[in-house]
Parts: structure tokens; C-alpha cells; sequence
């Protein structure tokens, strides 16, 4: 199997098994530390770039689903600087961005 697909496998099953569920809290906590330069990740925040969308806008995108997001974080792509993120990280990251939706 490709190894993107067993990212992917792997996430879905670590985002759905209850001893690994995602953690949105610690994913907003990443997320400020990590992503805070370039998105805009909460509405108190003071600045972020307007060449990328915010978080929210993220979350309300009619394809958004947390495992998407957490394969796209864990895919290197030349867009983004490259975090250290680990399979559980990126799926924080993703539940974070998922309770954003509204």
C-alpha cells in the first residue's frame, strides 16, 4: 500500500479509536504555538496573514473532514513551512479545527 494511504488509515483509526481520541483542546494549543504566524486561529487573535485562510474558514469548507486535515498536515507540501507534527498532533490539529465549525 502507498504510504499516504496508510497515513490516512492510520489517522482515521487513531481519530476513532477512543484510547487515541483527538483532542481539540490540545490541538488549539498547537495550533496557537504552530499555526498563529500565518492563520488566524481565534477571534481574539491581533494579527495573521491575509493570504491564507483562517481556521474557521477552514472548518466551514463543504469537503472538510478532520481526517483530510490531519493528512494534509502530515503530507509535506511546499505551501506550509514543515512542522515535527506526529499522527496524534495532526489529528488534534484537525479536531481543533473541526469544533470551529458552525
Amino acid at each position: 500500500m502507498h504510504a499516504s494511504v496508510m497515513r490516512v488509515i492510520a489517522i482515521a483509526a487513531a481519530a476513532s479509536t477512543p484510547a487515541w481520541a483527538a483532542d481539540p483542546d490540545h490541538g488549539g494549543d498547537l495550533a496557537r504555538r504552530w499555526c498563529a504566524s500565518c492563520h488566524l486561529i481565534e477571534g481574539t487573535q491581533k494579527q495573521a496573514s491575509a493570504d491564507v485562510p483562517s481556521f474557521a474558514q477552514i472548518a466551514k469548507k463543504t469537503d472538510f473532514t478532520p481526517e483530510k486535515i490531519a493528512f494534509f498536515l502530515l503530507d509535506p507540501h511546499p505551501k506550509m513551512p514543515s512542522f515535527p507534527l506526529n499522527r496524534l498532533e495532526a489529528a488534534d490539529i484537525a479536531a481543533y479545527i473541526g469544533s470551529l465549525r458552525k
